[in-house]
């Protein structure tokens, strides 16, 4: 985009900053109503992609919608607070019907930084709740809010999904939930919320929990042969993936006590029999 004469930051340079081509990018500005994000409660990830992946025929997203969506909440005026990013793969034909299409569409690390601190001014003229990023690039900045430290919700009590894990790698507000987890080595379990399937897996020696989740971050597979090859055929990935802790343990602990751990886990689960899990 042009230069900003005023020197205002517009949403076009966090693309350019992101290495994010405008051509490629579909901003979206929901409000809040019955049919789907109600309430502020309901800004959660997965009521935002069962929304978003929803479009009705004829509206302005285009027959051919970008690679790219950036979904927005509109906070009053113009104001409006962006909320999570998400990779388009394409229209669903099985899933669309007369009145409705449905997209494939999974969680972004597009801009993941920014996410629920980025607030922009919507375009006055005319307010259109969809907008292509040749378009949105002009958007204004109005804040980069700073982050809210998270509080750690305790181990017993941690489950996230694959994208706030991303964040729990990356984002300054989980800083407290980094330095928990990279003193424990433990027993965790990930589950696949769309068809259950578990993996019981274990992270002992210098590596600790953070260092173990942070490999599934990077890789989606974590190097699990089973996990690698389910992805490579379709059948699962890491976007639906859950992780949660089953036992820690302090860094003194012995890898035999770990190891007993893990097989009594496996055994309890039954997640080599229905499972990820192939040993």
């Amino acid at each position: 985009m042009e230069s900003s004469i005023s020197g205002e930051l517009k949403l076009g340079h966090l693309f350019a900053a992101a290495g994010i081509s405008p051509s490629d990018v579909l901003v979206i500005r929901h409000t809040y109503n019955a049919d789907g994000l109600a309430t502020e409660a309901d800004l959660t990830d997965d009521s935002i992609l069962a929304y978003t992946r929803r479009q009705s025929h004829g509206n302005k997203i285009g027959s051919q919608p970008p690679a790219l969506w950036l979904s927005f909440i509109a906070e009053g005026g113009l104001r409006s607070r962006f909320l999570t990013a998400h990779d388009n793969f394409g229209e669903l034909p099985e899933e669309s019907d007369a009145q409705r299409r449905y997209f494939d569409l999974r969680i972004s690390r597009a801009l993941e930084n920014f996410r629920r601190r980025l607030t922009i001014e919507w375009s006055r003229d005319p307010v259109n709740w969809a907008k292509r990023g040749q378009l949105a690039e002009s958007f204004k900045v109005l804040e980069i809010a700073d982050p809210q430290r998270e509080a750690f919700p305790g181990f017993d009590n941690l489950i996230v999904d694959y994208s706030t894990l991303g964040l729990v790698i990356e984002d300054a507000r989980y800083r407290d939930w980094r330095t928990a987890l990279e003193s424990v080595q433990g027993i965790y379990l990930i589950t696949d919320r769309n068809s259950g399937r578990q993996y019981v897996g274990k992270a002992d020696g210098r590596e600790r929990i953070l260092g173990r989740w942070r490999s599934y971050w990077k890789s989606g597979h974590g190097g699990n042969v089973a996990l690698r090859e389910l992805s490579e055929v379709g059948m699962a990935t890491s976007a639906s993936f859950q992780f949660s802790l089953l036992r820690v343990f302090g860094p003194e602990v012995p890898e035999d006590q770990i190891n007993a751990a893990e097989s009594h886990f496996k055994s309890a689960l039954l997640s080599r029999q229905f499972g990820f899990n192939k040993n």
